[in-house]
């Protein structure tokens, strides 16, 4: 069991980590900050360097603290608060599934996120 967690926090926590990078960096082929920011004023979320620096941090520490297993609550919580903004703001008005950019893959997401935080991190965490 405490294997199958660090595995879950790891792929998890790392890819969050690097959808953060891109929000802010424009690392992995992101559009960074500013670009960021245009696409959510876009869609309404406003102001959007404020809400584009909130997603990337968000998920930076929220990925950060998953895949450490260090508060691993608040980093399940930090990610499944931008799955549920990202339902309701991008992706629940496609419908279910992810073949028509609808809200699949961030419900799987915000499943995870949820159930590790409930069960905890398990024996393998950075700081024991």
């Amino acid at each position: 069991m405490n294997a199958g967690l660090l595995l879950i926090r790891l792929v998890v926590g790392l890819l969050f980590i690097g959808h953060g990078t891109q929000k802010l960096f424009g690392w992995f082929g992101g559009h960074g900050l500013k670009g960021t920011a245009g696409w959510l004023e876009s869609i309404g979320m406003k102001p959007g360097l404020l809400m584009a620096f909130m997603a990337g941090a968000s998920e930076i520490v929220g990925g950060l603290l998953f895949a450490s297993g260090v508060f691993t609550w608040v980093g399940g919580a930090l990610i499944a608060v931008t799955m549920l903004i990202a339902i309701f703001t991008v992706h629940g008005k496609n419908g279910l599934w992810i073949t028509q950019n609808g809200m699949e893959y961030n419900l799987v997401l915000l499943a995870v996120a949820i159930g590790v935080a409930l069960i905890g991190p398990g024996a393998y965490v950075l700081f024991a």
